[in-house]
């Protein structure tokens, strides 16, 4: 199956027809379904939630123009997943995710003030230059895992590797950006 090229897809949605959002679908359904799966373990909640994604992007071309449609599509659907886990889960933990979320705590600070917005600008900044100093096995790691949050098992059986060895891995990866971020002065 061919499909469309992201500009076209864009100029769909800048004419307002429904066809892209199938565009949409055709082309980068299974990640975002990926995603949304990946972060609820809910399969009703995560085939809302890409409608939800579908919904955001269909609201927010135009006026944006994305350079990347596959990655700003997946953003808006771990954006979306991650609002409902947090609404679904106010009292009990859905461990998947969490799990991922846990691991990464002592490398992200939280916060929700204006001033932690800006910081988080900044320290999205500062992952992607740290991303962009890995190799490209490492980088697809720390990306399937904090992205995407799949699971150490999914990416063992893509990468053609041991669980234990992307563990080991993993934990390397986060205290050399622990280190950055440190060194870069947004962690203390």
């Amino acid at each position: 199956m061919t499909h469309l090229e992201d500009r076209e897809i864009i100029d769909l949605f800048f004419e307002r027809s429904e066809r892209a959002i199938r565009e949409l679908d055709s082309k980068y359904g299974k990640a975002v379904k990926a995603i949304a799966g990946n972060v609820l373990r809910d399969r009703q909640d995560a085939e809302e939630c890409v409608n939800d994604a579908y919904l955001g992007v269909w609201s927010s071309i135009p006026p944006q123009r994305p350079d990347s449609l596959g990655s700003y599509v997946c953003r808006i659907a771990r954006n979306q997943a991650i609002s409902r886990l947090r609404s679904n889960t106010a009292a009990k933990r859905n461990e998947g995710f969490d799990l991922v979320l846990d691991e990464l705590e002592e490398c992200i600070p939280s916060g929700i003030s204006v001033e932690a917005e800006l910081e988080g600008k900044e320290l999205a900044r500062a992952v992607d230059r740290f991303l962009a100093t890995l190799d490209y096995d490492d980088r697809f790691l720390f990306v399937r895992r904090y992205f995407f949050a799949d699971s150490v098992k999914q990416i063992a059986a893509a990468m053609g590797r041991r669980e234990n060895q992307l563990s080991v891995r993993l934990f390397r990866l986060r205290e050399k950006l622990r280190k950055t971020l440190v060194k870069e002065g947004l962690l203390v």
